[in-house]
């Protein structure tokens, strides 16, 4: 019975690799054998579907055991959890840390360095001083509503609204009416302004959903953490928001180190803190968390982009806001005829949509749950003129990872006016340019700065630096206007602004650079890889539950290898010592990173233990290696084996971690392993 059991348990196990090798290689999810009602074909049709994520909510299916998984294998867990954990932080153990680290890395040299960008660190500290400037003070703000009857539950209103509606969506009597109004609700549940949001929560009768209790009205809350600076505390700053705004004020020196050309791109890689008013959802809605960002300063009246021909055929699912509002489903568009039609109006823009996208795809979430949501225009940022969010599909439905905005010239306008300081790019033109412009009259100057006393000198500096539209205006005014400038108003005559037309040769183009922002989320990208890797199938022994496996993508998996000699007999042979250690030394001037398993579990157990980390090979070192120096190599999806010198194995991992090799290549070129039972019979 025992070689029976293990017969049906091995059958399971190879059937469930090789429909995971088929629906990895054609994206088609095999039917079930026949009789599929027991046995091997009920075990591989249970595993299948979660390998190759064929539907959406086989995500939310998987949540429970990932989770359990990522707990006990510590690849995350709540900070200080020993002292009862405090809710938004999370501690990153050694896989998760190296995994989050290579997504990271890809990121670098996905942009970075590909796209030639220049890298920035700055403080995550800053002071009152920038971020009013930059608006977060008055305008970064979440809705808010608290439990009226316990004080101690707060909810974000937007967040709850959305749960709501996802609940009555979920009813079985909802009708076609209703499912539109209330998918039309939840897609602009953040684009409430702060009375619309109050009179939906009235108009649903929704209460608090701990307690059933009445909710308050909703009223602002500003996410920052405010913090004193220097030890007499009279310094007011904040942990930063967003790491953007450290680019923003050395947009001057990057500028400079750039050679003063444009268009050119800055990064941070760097730590933010947001003061969430109800953080949930594991790693997504953290109050610090990383971010990697990128601003890429641009001639705003230029809309057109060298390096665009080279994504024109990238297909990406785009959600237009009309879209949206019209509960329609979102299209399958090339970047090229999304530019055309006009569903992106920014060449720079769409370009970074598709190198988000082409991201996105290397570091193991599925092209197929990838789309790009543009914002409503009341949801739209007060910085942005256009902005879309990549989100990826996971066990939490779809999820923003990456917000991609058109932010303007608004950042540098707002710090230069704040400062004083000129941030315009100055582009010395081929040809100069002559034309005829307004110009305020000298006894206009003399007479505004009489009629407006102390802030006479303001004012007339204010009109002067107007620009030609508005001068031209001011010049055809035939009345009072009415004019605010640094909150205060002051009325404009038509006997005070008299204006020339006067011929002006132009040999510099003077503009504020506009700005196009893809920031990544890279909490909320190592959970949308890590549902989209993870999958599970039979245990490797007769016996065994279930384990998970973690498919990673070799860029972003925590070790390369891993190391496992096959018995404890072997872990004792001094030869295996000697031939371990240079191995090792090997790997890591490859740069490849192992793990060395040397415990006393059975070879298929330490398989599995190394699958549940996502490492995608394993080296074995067993009785046939003592004596001509070759070990076996396993691949971590297909479990297949071959057997090859060991002085040949860093290097074939390298190539095949950098993609320079594929594991079928390996295969031709190396062979099936040769039986390692005679070599064990030898030792005693």
């Amino acid at each position: 019975q025992g070689v029976a059991a293990a017969m049906s348990q091995s059958a399971d196990f190879l059937l469930t690799a090789v429909r995971y090798r088929y629906a990895q290689q054609t994206g088609v999810v095999p039917p079930e054998p026949a009789g599929g009602g027991g046995g091997a074909a009920a075990s591989s049709a249970s595993a299948a579907p979660a390998a190759v994520h064929s539907g959406g909510d086989q995500y939310a299916k998987i949540q429970k055991a990932l989770l359990e998984l990522c707990k006990r294998r510590f690849f995350y867990r709540q900070a200080f959890d020993i002292y009862g954990g405090v809710a938004g932080f999370f501690t990153y153990g050694p896989p998760g840390c190296a995994v989050k680290n290579n997504i990271i890395r890809q990121w670098r040299h996905h942009f970075v360095i590909e796209e030639n960008l220049l890298e920035v660190e700055d403080t995550c500290i800053m002071p009152h001083d920038v971020l009013k400037a930059s608006g977060h003070v008055d305008r970064f703000n979440d809705f808010m509503m608290k439990d009226l009857s316990d004080e101690s539950k707060f909810y974000r209103a937007d967040k709850l609204l959305e749960d709501v509606m996802d609940e009555k969506l979920k009813a079985a009597d909802v009708t076609e009416a209703q499912r539109k109004e209330y998918t039309i609700v939840r897609n602009q549940a953040d684009a409430y302004s702060q009375e619309e949001i109050g009179e939906v929560f009235k108009k649903y009768n929704i209460k608090a959903p701990d307690t059933g209790n009445d909710l308050s009205d909703p009223y602002e809350f500003n996410l920052m953490f405010p913090t004193p600076i220097g030890p007499g505390g009279y310094l007011q700053g904040y942990l930063r928001p967003e790491t953007a705004q450290g680019i923003f004020l050395n947009y001057k020196f990057c500028c400079e180190q750039n050679n003063n050309r444009l268009p050119f791109g800055v990064a941070q890689v760097g730590k933010a803190f947001r003061n969430e008013i109800a953080p949930r959802a594991g790693l997504t809605r953290q109050r610090e968390f990383t971010q990697a960002e990128i601003e890429f300063f641009v001639n705003p009246a230029v809309k057109v982009f060298a390096k665009f021909p080279n994504v024109e055929r990238v297909t990406v699912s785009l959600w237009s806001s009309e879209n949206q509002l019209a509960d329609k489903d979102p299209v399958l568009v090339t970047m090229g005829d999304a530019f055309k039609h006009g569903l992106i109006k920014n060449q720079v823009l769409g370009y970074f949509i598709a190198r988000t996208f082409l991201f996105m795809a290397s570091v193991g979430i599925k092209k197929e749950h990838i789309r790009f949501r543009q914002h409503l225009p009341t949801e739209m940022a007060h910085y942005a003129a256009d902005c879309w969010d990549a989100e990826g599909f996971c066990s939490l439905g779809w999820l923003e990872i990456v917000g991609l905005a058109d932010r303007s010239a608004f950042d540098l306008t707002a710090h230069s006016k704040a400062t004083k300081c000129d941030l315009q790019y100055k582009q010395v033109l081929e040809t100069p340019i002559v034309k005829e412009v307004f110009a305020l009259t000298k006894p206009s100057g003399v007479s505004i700065m009489k009629a407006f006393g102390k802030d006479g000198k303001a004012v007339k500096a204010y009109v002067e630096a107007l620009p030609q539209d508005a001068m031209a205006e001011l010049a055809a005014l035939q009345g009072p206007k009415a004019v605010e400038m640094d909150g205060k108003s002051f009325t404009l005559t038509p006997e005070l602004l008299k204006f020339d037309k006067v011929t002006q040769k132009i040999s510099v183009d003077s503009f504020t650079p506009g700005v196009i922002e893809p920031s990544f989320g890279i909490d909320r990208i190592l959970t949308c890889v890590l549902d989209h890797a993870y999958y599970a199938r039979p245990g490797e022994e007769a016996g065994d539950d279930k384990r998970g496996v973690l498919a990673f993508s070799a860029v972003v998996a925590p070790y390369k290898c891993a190391i496992l000699p096959l018995d404890q007999r072997i872990v004792r042979n001094d030869t295996y010592a000697e031939m371990s250690r240079s191995f090792r030394s090997e790997l890591s001037g490859f740069g490849m990173s192992f793990t060395i398993d040397e415990s006393g579990a059975t070879i298929g157990r330490r398989y599995a233990r190394n699958d549940e980390l996502g490492i995608p090979f394993a080296v074995t070192f067993d009785f046939q290696t003592i004596e001509d120096k070759t070990v076996t190599l396993r691949e971590r999806d297909c479990m297949e084996q071959i057997r090859l010198p060991l002085s040949a194995v860093a290097e074939l991992i390298r190539d095949m971690c950098v993609g320079e090799m594929a594991w079928a290549e390996a295969v031709k070129r190396h062979g099936p392993p040769e039986q390692s039972l005679p070599w064990a019979e030898r030792w005693p």
